[in-house]
């Protein structure tokens, strides 16, 4: 058996396997928007902090890529919702 066969029976779509565990697009809209908070609040220790280091600020600029990703899953699962 190939290991592309091997993929599509355990399921091959990573959107219908967190569907079926239950998550849904609210869930992931919910940690879209945490994540805009959690790079709010970085920038805001990196503003009181004032260390030479800009720690604070690449920490806001690691989370802020996950508001993008999360949102786009969202918008997938949602779509798993209506079929």
């Amino acid at each position: 058996m190939s290991k592309r066969n091997e993929v599509v029976e355990l399921g091959g779509n990573p959107i219908k396997t967190l569907y079926g565990w239950g998550i849904r697009s609210e869930h992931a809209y919910l940690a879209a928007f945490v994540s805009v908070g959690l790079v709010f609040l970085s920038w805001i220790v990196s503003r009181i902090k004032k260390d030479e280091r800009a720690q604070s600020d690449r920490w806001g600029l690691f989370i802020g890529e996950w508001v993008a990703a999360l949102l786009a899953l969202g918008v997938a699962l949602k779509h798993e919702e209506k079929d």
